[in-house]
């Protein structure tokens, strides 16, 4: 599975999507190969069904990439005829973005029936999902990836927007299942304070909110989570990036400097340099040095989540350094 940041430069060419005539007619078995449905919407299940899933076709193709302004768009492009578990894949997107309640919008692309989609976005192999953040576009997958492998996946990208800052929701499109209105606000109300904390700006309320949550319940890894990243968030703010850093190159052995520009790392999106720096401050301390740096890069670890690989590592090379 290839995971990039979302920050990645680059724009969607969109040439492509403005002939009027239609695209030349590609090579059987290649992304965009014209199937049994061509013209007409996808037949089976991905055909956006879901409050925060939407097929994408030409017509809205380019709304669906500026709601990304809002919050990030994965544009999940599949074929039924030509792999059938990328058509799988695209269905568990679309059931994981109602999870997610629209902190991403799922854009589903069949290239039997979109090729000029395809080709304009440069579809090389299938299933391939394209993240898009304000417009600008980053290939995270590119694999099959099972459904609890996808739902790790994603609840990494959402804690390391979360941790920069990004807290923006999709609303529930009009394709949602009757009866189903207003419950994208009733899922999960035991959060609702903090993000709308996170949201509004208040840090501080943040980091207080979830704190009620883990004091209530320290098992509630999602509070744990959202507490550790509000708690980065809360330390970097207003912090000159430029000044830390240099105090941290001054200072190598100095707790406070090297865990602020750890903390800076992490909201930059650089997380294995975090884990790194602080690792590395492990080996060369002891005593209370030792264990402020330990626990802070225990709590970075909670913040990035434990499930991910580069946390496993970084645990890994800790317990190294410790013994």
């Amino acid at each position: 599975m290839t995971q990039q940041p979302f920050s990645r430069p680059g724009a969607i060419d969109l040439s492509a999507l403005k002939r009027p005539a239609q695209a030349p007619p590609a090579q059987p078995g290649a992304p965009g190969a014209p199937g049994a449905g061509a013209g007409g919407s996808s037949a089976g299940g991905a055909g956006g069904a879901g409050a925060y899933a939407v097929q994408v076709d030409e017509q809205n193709f380019q709304t669906t990439i500026e709601s990304s302004m809002t919050a990030p768009v994965l544009l999940a492009f599949y074929s039924r005829t030509q792999l059938p578990e990328s058509g799988q894949m695209a269905d568990d997107l679309a059931t994981l973005a109602d999870e997610f309640d629209g902190r991403f919008l799922v854009g589903l692309v069949d290239v039997d029936t979109s090729p000029q989609i395809a080709q304009a976005v440069q579809v090389q192999s299938l299933p391939y999902v394209v993240a898009v953040l304000e417009g600008r576009p980053a290939p995270l997958l590119q694999d099959v990836v099972p459904l609890e492998e996808l739902r790790g996946a994603l609840t990494q990208v959402v804690q390391q927007l979360t941790a920069q800052g990004m807290t923006g929701r999709h609303q529930p499109r009009a394709g949602a299942p009757a009866g189903d209105e207003g419950e994208a606000e009733q899922v999960d109300p035991r959060y609702a304070a903090a993000q709308d904390a996170l949201g509004s700006g208040d840090i501080d309320l943040a980091v207080a909110e979830y704190q009620k949550l883990v004091d209530a319940n320290p098992a509630d890894a999602e509070a744990v989570a959202g507490l550790a990243i509000a708690k980065v968030m809360q330390r970097t703010q207003g912090v000159d990036l430029h000044a830390a850093r240099a105090a941290a190159a001054a200072n190598p052995d100095d707790v406070e400097a090297q865990t602020l520009c750890a903390d800076l790392d992490l909201a930059g999106g650089h997380v294995e340099d975090a884990f790194n720096r602080l690792v590395d401050l492990v080996r060369r301390t002891s005593g209370d040095d030792r264990t402020k740096a330990r626990e802070h890069l225990l709590g970075l670890f909670a913040a990035v989540g434990n499930d991910d690989e580069r946390v496993l590592r970084g645990r890994g090379n800790l317990a190294n350094a410790l013994f």
